[in-house]
């Protein structure tokens, strides 16, 4: 008996030290990783705000997002209350039916998860997997998987103290990656069914907690028939946990799987030109002097004037959150509000894509008859080969030989044997068999057009498109792009006669003119028509006209100097050389520079700088930035009266009269075509009351062009998107512009008052 109570006692006591000391044990290490000496515990004060980083998003003036800047992770944040209850509901029926019971971890579901060997799921609450997301890295086999578990059970124990349950899910869900670009749940109802999680439906919602398990296993875009035996699934549990009738279950799993995919490439989406543009403009830095090269010298003081001048340039790098970093556009889950209208920017775009469209067909039927297309004829096939070297050395491919050692005979060899690949055309992606150099010498056969519109009073850009396919063609033409301007230049020229007295009513004869230049050469302009030769006409009728003689004998009036100045004061920020040619536009401006400058007339004399950002949220909805336009003082209100009298001529009897008879605008406008030298540049500007637009088609290279003017002037390749355009616009009632509305002239104004 001895010997047996001996034995009991013994095991009793290894027993209980056993239990004890495991149980010591098992507190010591949930101590330890609680502490942060065993595994990564992040601080409390992480857990008490988690480090998550949101896509800065990007809304038009009417409320619609455009689209978003992030690097790796298109995660946007939504609050609980914009949530769809089916989407919880589903979450917490599939993932963790007793959520609302435990304080981080299950201990059924990880016991059954022991007992079953895991084959009735791994027990991980929907904090745990929270917890997983946040701290836990990709774990390289399953013994470091293992050890991690602990650490996420005492992370989720922490979270269950700093967070409602609600809050959790929340953070769950916008944290989530359900591949493509879509992380967060935000993303994701607009990635797979083109809504918003407010409005999933139940089998949407059903769909992408399925996912949830496992997202590349269930992916509904490569296999759908799993993600949709998956859906039922889960729509199976929410029936079981009463969040589904029978009924209702049973009507849900008949539906097939309606997916309506959207891609979230930065490329596609509306207004990808202005988004690109807006995007270096927020993140720009302090400007160097040193950092600018030969070349681009010009560029400095123009941006040292905007980072000192305009809050919105270089603003990431401008302005300090609280913690005293940088706001950081691809992390910080900005809120930007820009004066975009999401229906203008769509008609501007369907007005760029129609017309450039049929403009691209006319101009390969051109190129037939040309020996170098899509050059002129005119070029050798020395200079052609030049243009094709340069373009090549711009290109990545060669940039890639020149690093591997290739030399340039080597290079160019290369570029010259043919390969399968795939090339751009309007009716989409083409396969064929090209050389490099000929897949460059195609892409050059494109043409390419720069549009802008925006309101002349309070400078709100409200369309913005900067070349015909973003894809494909990511120059912007409206901002980076500067072609010679032409005739557009000359009501500068007539703001400047005007300022100084003369009235659109004074005359002069219409004949040829030679002038002398500063090194006492002679300058003799030639005119396009043959009209009214000869004849004494108004200078109104020399503007309508577009006549270069008239231009010539105005210049003869005053200095090149002159008229350099009143184009400064304008807007004008490139070079402007003070020859007397310059009257007939030869020098180099971009449209975003033209369209500011034409809003000086309907605006009562008064220039506005274009405002592209109203304001800027955090993304607590906290206003950090807010911007207002700026205006600068240009002509009197009189020249502006007589500016506008003599435009809206050029579109009622003039070289802009297709707008009225081809797209039937009828409303008051007042305008400006504009061709250079050879059809290399088409332009058209043109005003109402409220909204100036600008327009620029021509090819990549000034080579490329058509060779007759009937489709190369401006009133072609040009006006018919200004036309498209302005129809569109007036067509929607909702956009509030009226086609009776008149100029701000007073009725005291008389065009004939000063002739002489």
């Amino acid at each position: 008996m001895n010997n047996k109570h001996g034995f009991k006692f013994w095991f009793s006591t290894l027993f209980w030290s056993i239990f004890v000391i495991g149980i010591l044990t098992i507190v010591l290490f949930f101590s330890g990783i609680a502490k942060g000496h065993i595994g990564y515990m992040p601080p409390i004060e992480e857990l008490q705000n988690p480090k998550n980083t949101y896509a800065s998003e990007i809304f038009s003036e009417d409320l619609v997002s455009l689209g978003r800047y992030y690097r790796t992770e298109n995660r946007l944040g939504v609050p609980y209350s914009e949530i769809s209850p089916y989407m919880i509901n589903a979450l917490v029926a599939t993932e963790d039916a007793r959520f609302y019971e435990h304080s981080g971890i299950d201990a059924k579901a990880v016991l059954r998860a022991v007992m079953k060997m895991g084959r009735a799921g791994g027990g991980s609450t929907i904090t745990q997997q929270l917890s997983k997301q946040l701290y836990s890295p990709s774990a390289s086999n399953i013994f470091e998987r293992m050890l991690q578990k602990p650490n996420e059970w005492v992370i989720a124990a922490q979270l269950e103290r700093y967070y409602s349950k609600e809050e959790i899910i929340t953070m769950y869900l916008n944290q989530f990656d359900f591949l493509y670009n879509a992380v967060g749940i935000k993303s994701a109802a607009w990635v797979y069914f083109g809504t918003t999680p407010q409005e999933l439906k139940v089998e949407e919602a059903a769909m992408l907690v399925g996912m949830c398990k496992n997202p590349a296993y269930y992916n509904p875009i490569r296999r759908k028939e799993r993600a949709l035996n998956r859906r039922n699934t889960v729509l199976s549990q929410m029936e079981k946990y009463g969040y589904l009738s029978q009924h209702e279950c049973d009507s849900l799993m008949q539906l097939p799987m309606d997916l309506h995919y959207h891609s979230a490439d930065h490329k596609q989406g509306i207004a990808p030109y202005f988004r690109e543009y807006l995007r270096g403009y927020l993140t720009a830095v302090e400007p160097k002097a040193s950092h600018y090269s030969e070349w681009n010298k010009d560029q400095y003081p123009l941006d040292k004037a905007r980072w000192e001048n305009d809050p919105l340039y270089g603003f990431c790098n401008k302005n300090k959150k609280s913690d005293g970093t940088n706001y950081d556009l691809y992390k910080d889950g900005l809120r930007i509000y820009t004066t975009i209208d999401s229906r203008m920017q769509e008609y501007a775009e369907t007005a760029v894509s129609e017309h450039m469209q049929d403009l691209q067909t006319q101009f390969f039927k051109d190129c037939k008859r040309k020996k170098n297309a899509p050059y002129s004829k005119d070029l050798t096939q020395e200079e052609v080969d030049a243009s094709l070297r340069r373009a090549m050395k711009q290109s990545e491919r060669y940039r890639l030989q020149k690093k591997a050692g290739l030399s340039e005979d080597e290079i160019w060899a290369e570029f010259n044997t043919p390969r399968e690949m795939q090339v751009f055309t309007y009716e989409g992606m083409m396969d064929t068999t090209l050389s490099p150099i000929d897949s460059i010498r195609w892409q050059k056969y494109y043409l390419r057009c720069g549009f802008m519109s925006m309101d002349p009073h309070n400078g709100h850009v409200k369309a913005y498109v900067g070349g015909p396919n973003f894809a494909h063609f990511q120059y912007d033409m409206v901002n980076k792009g500067k072609r010679q301007i032409g005739s557009t230049v000359k009501p500068y020229l007539y703001t400047l006669a005007m300022s100084e007295g003369m009235w659109p009513c004074d005359k002069v004869v219409n004949k040829p003119i030679t002038l002398l230049d500063a090194n006492g050469r002679e300058w003799s302009p030639r005119n396009a028509d043959k009209k009214n030769i000869g004849d004494t006409v108004t200078l109104r009728w020399g503007l309508q006209q577009s006549n270069n003689w008239i231009s010539a004998y105005l210049m003869s009036q005053f200095s090149p100097q002159q008229l350099v100045n009143v184009m400064k004061s304008f807007g004008i920020e490139g070079q402007l050389d003070p020859v007397i040619s310059l009257c007939l536009g030869p020098c180099e401006v971009s449209v975003k520079e033209m369209v500011t400058a034409y809003t000086t007339f309907p605006n009562k004399g008064i220039r506005i700088d274009p405002m592209y950002v109203t304001r800027i949220e955090d993304a607590n909805g906290n206003l950090i930035g807010q911007f207002s336009p700026q205006t600068h003082e240009v002509i009197d209100e009189l020249t502006s009266y007589k500016m506008i009298h003599m435009m809206r001529a050029v579109l009622d009897h003039g070289t802009g009269v297709r707008v009225r008879y081809k797209y039937k605008v009828n409303a008051p406008l007042a305008g400006k075509t504009g061709t250079t030298n050879n059809n290399s540049d088409g332009w058209f500007m043109c005003y109402s009351p409220s909204l100036v637009s600008g327009c620029w088609v021509g090819g990549e290279d000034r080579s490329i062009h058509f060779d007759n003017m009937a489709e190369g002037q401006g009133a072609s390749m040009a006006l018919p998107i200004v036309g498209k355009y302005l129809r569109a616009v007036y067509d929607d009632a909702s956009l509030g512009y009226d086609e009776k509305e008149p100029f701000d002239i007073p009725s005291t104004f008389d065009p004939e008052a000063g002739c002489r």
